[in-house]
């Protein structure tokens, strides 16, 4: 066996192959009962998910669609009324799936009078991460996200946004394969919100999975491979994110600037084919890359700031392509997603033999 280097993942997964999948939900239901056990709320209704290894996967939908409850059924918080749950080829209650998992809640419930470090170094222990891999995860989550140098300040002085990045890194700290991240983005600065969305997406190319549940549009186009549109409790769309935003009645042409008499031309013969009316305007900027060139200005003049520094790269335990060996400290391998085919081929409807039912 291969020996482990120092600060590598205790629980290092197996490479992603083509065609695995992290996550499979088939027909689940979830009811809310009154208190004479009467059905009060159908909170999601027959939903099917399916969710690729290495995929960044957006699960979208107004207050009250669902999303909530099925990522606690996803984390085995919640049980589903009917249907099933595969979670890294096992069941999500399954305390070897718990082991591969990180999450991100909507809210950051930390600790208030822990200091950063010392909330990283909690939930280090409850995964039973060895102290000195631990002390070096925490010392590189802090530098990922910006919180090295005010990593000794209790959590309950930081902004909701530096509380964010405490949140973010306390998900981490176990090398997930699974990362199930609700609103990550959220009360954060755009500059914090560009370095989170620069992190999710190294980790999907380093073959993470991340379900990403958010209301900022705008990240799930940047970030995600495939986007599901829940409403009522169901899934109503969902395809690639560059299929779904595709507009077919237009096409657009990008060129260099254009001098009057080229635009007139062009309009000219436009209009021979039929073509019009034709608008013409100067591309605009987004006012996040405005924003993101401002701040960086500032920074390349040394001016000084009391919150969160820009983050760093992403620490090398979490990086997939890392030549470690598959468990350290007698640590048991990640589950893959062919670990229980039963369970997966029951959810799809085979017999072992793999004959349909």
């Amino acid at each position: 066996m291969e020996s482990v280097k120092p600060g590598s993942a205790m629980l290092d997964p197996p490479p992603g192959r083509s065609g695995e999948i992290d996550v499979k939900c088939v027909g689940i239901s979830k009811s809310f009962r009154d208190f004479w056990l009467r059905p009060r709320v159908r909170a999601v209704e027959s939903l099917d998910l399916e969710i690729r290894r290495g995929e960044i996967y957006g699960l979208l939908g107004p207050n009250g669609s669902g999303k909530s409850t099925t990522i606690k059924m996803l984390l085995g918080l919640v049980a589903p009324t009917a249907g099933r749950i595969a979670v890294l080829g096992r069941r999500p209650r399954d305390v070897a799936t718990k082991r591969h998992v990180g999450y991100l809640p909507e809210e950051s419930y930390l600790y208030p009078f822990l200091s950063a470090r010392e909330t990283l170094d909690f939930y280090g222990r409850l995964f039973k991460i060895p102290a000195r891999v631990r002390q070096e995860r925490i010392d590189r989550l802090l530098e990922m996200v910006g919180l090295d140098a005010v990593g000794h300040r209790p959590v309950g002085e930081f902004s909701k946004g530096m509380q964010r990045r405490v949140g973010l890194a306390q998900s981490l700290i176990n090398d997930p394969q699974l990362l199930i991240l609700d609103e990550p983005t959220s009360g954060m600065d755009p500059v914090g919100a560009r370095q989170i969305r620069d992190l999710i997406a190294d980790l999907g190319r380093r073959g993470k999975t991340v379900l990403l549940c958010t209301h900022q549009l705008s990240d799930v186009e940047d970030l995600c491979d495939r986007v599901a549109i829940m409403f009522g409790g169901r899934i109503r769309a969902e395809d690639r994110c560059a299929d779904l935003l595709r507009e077919e009645g237009a096409t657009t042409i990008h060129t260099p600037a254009l001098a009057g008499p080229v635009t007139d031309e062009i309009r000219a013969l436009l209009a021979r084919h039929g073509i019009g009316p034709v608008q013409v305007e100067r591309p605009r900027r987004r006012l996040e890359e405005v924003f993101l060139e401002v701040v960086e200005r500032a920074r390349a003049e040394g001016l000084q700031t009391s919150g969160a520094k820009a983050g760093g790269p992403v620490p090398d335990f979490l990086r997939g392509d890392e030549s470690v060996g598959s468990a350290a400290a007698g640590a048991p391998p990640a589950p893959s997603a062919t670990v229980d085919t039963a369970l997966i081929d029951s959810l799809v409807g085979k017999h072992a033999d793999g004959t349909p039912e």
